[in-house]
Parts: structure tokens; sequence; C-alpha cells
């Protein structure tokens, strides 16, 4: 197996600079039918997606970025690549912490993790959703929950660690607690909470209310200070809002969390997001893109393009996250105000904070919806 290197402190990370993390899209192609799905999959593969020889010269570009860089195979899901092994001993040979989120299908058997252990993956990120019914029922297509809890155990045996991904709207967030105790049994270390962004397959679903959504933060923020694994959300940034309100300061930085981030990292602000086709964008659940990795370079693209340099300045926020004392570690969640008003510097309408004194639109009202 190869050996494993140690990362830099991720506080020193400058994200005007290079992503914290780095997601490349390798396929839109899976099996399930998810009914939050960003990419509507379906079980063909893209005849544009990157061929391999590209996908090994976008690994290349990202090792510019600095030593360790954190990337993450996505999808669709990225089993239904048959070079996949090979992009994750190609991406750790030069350097980068090469993760991955697999979708559980058939094809997550343990000797094809094995594989992937040898060739140096870093972490494996599992999707569990709710308890076995509701999960398959969310994933569409029954044994989903069975493969991810087998899948989960054949990574422990084969040394990977494994973080668990969670989509919360309002048919999945009373199981929270449920799920909460899954994650604990199957020895995970980190519980990644997505709230959903209404994109793709996901318009279909009602998300929560901004009220809903700040109980349930101040629930995650709870369960963080007793969990044997850590917690972190994906497109909900208020939660670190959350965390410095219950330490009594919107200046003070916040601890780090268990991979070590102190910052919100947002859409094109330490995220950054390659889809099948080699698009960049800011999230994939922004796809508003900066160019293309097959005749740009990526890391320029990231440091100067228009759309990543307004993004990574807070104070172009408009609206009440314009206006937040708790933007810079904080900030909203730009995909979701893209999604709900085709600007994702406006405010993002699931955040139920109002600074004192702001007297402006919100989002959630009519007029505030162009915020």
């Amino acid at each position: 197996m190869t050996a494993k290197r140690t990362p830099p402190d991720p506080r020193s990370v400058d994200t005007d600079e290079r992503p914290f993390v780095l997601i490349w899209e390798v396929t839109q192609a899976c099996e399930l039918a998810c009914d939050h799905c960003r990419a509507n999959a379906d079980p063909s593969r893209h005849p544009d997606e990157l061929t391999t020889a590209e996908g090994k010269r976008l690994l290349e570009a990202a090792t510019r970025f600095g030593e360790n860089q954190l990337v993450v195979l996505s999808g669709g899901d990225p089993m239904k690549r048959d070079d996949l092994v090979d992009l994750v001993r190609y991406g750790t040979e030069r350097g980068l912490r090469m993760t991955l989120t697999p979708s559980g299908t058939e094809a997550l058997t343990s000797e094809n993790i094995a594989a992937l252990a040898d060739a140096g993956l870093r972490r494996m990120a599992l999707s569990v959703d709710a308890p076995e019914h509701a999960h398959d029922e969310f994933r569409g297509e029954s044994g989903s929950f069975r493969r991810t809890r087998e899948a989960a155990a054949a990574a422990r045996e084969a040394g990977i660690p494994i973080q668990i991904n969670t989509t919360v709207c309002e048919s999945t967030v009373e199981t929270l607690p449920a799920v909460r105790d899954l994650v604990s049994d199957l020895g995970a270390v980190l519980w990644s909470v997505f709230f959903l962004v209404p994109v793709g397959r996901g318009r279909l679903l009602e998300g929560l209310s901004p009220e809903r959504a700040e109980s349930v933060l101040e629930w995650l923020h709870e369960t963080s200070e007793s969990a044997p694994f850590g917690v972190k959300t994906t497109e909900a940034p208020s939660y670190r809002r959350v965390a410095l309100q219950r330490q009594g300061s919107a200046t003070d930085a916040p601890k780090s969390d268990r991979i070590g981030r102190r910052g919100g990292i947002l859409a094109g602000d330490g995220f950054a997001f390659v889809s099948h086709t080699g698009e960049l964008y800011p999230s994939g659940f922004l796809p508003k893109s900066a160019g293309n990795v097959t005749d740009g370079d990526l890391v320029s693209m990231y440091r100067d393009s228009e759309l990543f340099e307004a993004l990574r300045d807070r104070e172009r926020l408009r609206g009440k996250c314009g206006a937040c004392e708790y933007r810079h570690v904080c900030g909203g969640s730009r995909s979701r105000a893209y999604a709900a008003t085709g600007d994702p510097l406006a405010s993002d309408p699931l955040c139920a904070y109002v600074p004192d004194g702001y007297e402006g639109p919100l989002p959630w009202d009519d007029a505030g919806s162009r915020a």
C-alpha cells in the first residue's frame, strides 16, 4: 500500500490561492435514481466525459495548488469508471490526498474497496439519509442501505476511514437522531449533513423552512459536543454562525472542526468542482462555469476568474448576507442563493438570522427574493 503523507495544517490554507476541497465529478452515470440527485444521473456514461488521459492531466494540474491538495472523486457513481483505481493511484503517487464518494450499488464490493485502499485512497464518503426502508426509498433502489453498511465494514477492514453524508429535507429531517446513531455504529470519523439545494431532481423535494433549519443547526452543534465523530454541514455555512453565537462572539475565530477548518468554506472560496465534461464550477450546486480544464489552466481559473474572485470577496455579498457581522465566517450558501435568484451573491434564503439594525428585504419575502 502507498505510504500516507501527513497533510499540512488546513488552517494555513489561503483559499484565494487554492481550494480546501477540489471535487472532480468523474462521471454522471449511476444505477440509482436518488430523489435529491443534482446531476439527474442515469446508468449510461456521457460520451464527452473526461478521458483517462484528460483526467490524469487534471490531477497533475491539481498538484500545482500545493502540497497534499485534497481531491474528491465523485459522481454519479465513480465506480462506473473502469479506470478509477488507476486514477486514485496516479493522484496518490503525485502527492494528492485522494478520496471518494461512491454510490451504494453492487459495484461497491469488498474486492473493489481493497483495490482502492492499495491504490492509496485516503477516505471514503458513504451516504446514509435515513434508516433502511426510508433510505432505500429515497435512493430509489432496494438494498442500497444494506450495501452501504457492507461497504462501511469493508472500508474499515481495508483501513480506509469513512465519512457519512446525509441529505436533510422535510422528508428526512425527523430521522436525523436515528441517523446520528447509525453514524456512530458504522464507526465513521465525520458526519457531513447536506442541506438540500433545489437543483436537479432536488427541485421536486421540499426543503426546510429557515426556522426549522435553525433548530437543526443548533441540534447538530449540541450533537457535535458529545459525538465520537466530527460534525460538519454542507451548503449550510450558518452552522459556523450558530457555533459562534453559542461562544458569545461574532469576531473570535471558531474552533476548528475535525478536518481543520476554522472559517466557512463556500462555493468558489475554498471549494471548486470540475464537472464530468471538464467545466470548472464553484460548486456542483452552482453550475456557472469559469472555463473548461481541457482548454484552460485549472489553477489560474480558480485564482483569477472574475466569478471565483467575486465569490471570495465577502464585501460583495448583497442583502442581509452582505450586512451580516458573521459574513466572514459564514457567508451564506452561494449555491442556494444562485438556485433561488440566479445571483450567486444574493442572500441565502435558508438562514433565519437577521442582523441587528438591518431593514432591507429578506430573502424569504417575495420582494427579498431578488436581494
